[in-house]
């Protein structure tokens, strides 16, 4: 007997590590968007000139739910993989980059720090690529479902910065909340 484990035991221990990471990355990717802010209801967000590529609010909802449920996903996959020499590297990554992840709403939304917040997202983006290539050497399917994570991640990098140039004075202020433009 060579095997540490059988395929159904393999498969419990993936669906046990499951049922407990989905639910918290979900739940924590919901409790940062709450600290946050809602984007729809700031005022300070509204007064914001909008990127040509910012798609409609709802989108942001229904790409990040499905997003964090794939990240969950991912690490139970990797949680799961206990004969892999990465494994440990491949957590931690991951745990740095959500940690990360979660700050960035926070930063650009309360905060209203949107040259903070640009920072904060490409040191998501770096710390995402490293997690990604991680979680390949640990699971090739693992890596895959972060995949379309790391497109959103650089997308959104995308529209900060172009929030920020479209803005440049916008984090700046007391804030109030309150933004006026005068057109001259």
């Amino acid at each position: 007997m060579n095997r540490l484990a059988s395929p159904s035991q393999l498969r419990a221990s993936l669906i046990r590590w499951a049922l407990f990471i989905v639910p918290t990355v979900m739940l924590l990717g919901f409790l940062s968007g709450q600290v946050g802010g809602s984007s729809a209801d700031s005022p300070w967000f509204q007064a914001l000139e909008k990127p040509a590529l910012f798609p409609p609010p709802a989108t942001f909802g229904i790409v990040w739910t499905v997003l964090y449920f794939m990240m969950g996903l991912a690490f139970a996959m990797v949680c799961a993989a206990w004969g892999s020499r990465l494994r440990k590297w491949a957590i931690i990554a991951f745990i740095v980059q959500l940690a990360i992840n979660l700050a960035w709403s926070p930063t650009f939304f309360a905060a209203r720090q949107i040259e903070q917040a640009l920072w904060v997202i490409v040191a998501l983006d770096v710390a995402l690529i490293v997690t990604v290539v991680l979680f390949f050497k640990v699971r090739k399917w693992a890596g895959v479902l972060l995949l379309p994570y790391l497109a959103w991640a650089l997308f959104a990098t995308v529209l900060n910065w172009q929030f920020l140039e479209a803005n440049p004075d916008a984090g700046e202020g007391e804030g109030t909340g309150a933004v006026q433009r005068m057109t001259l």
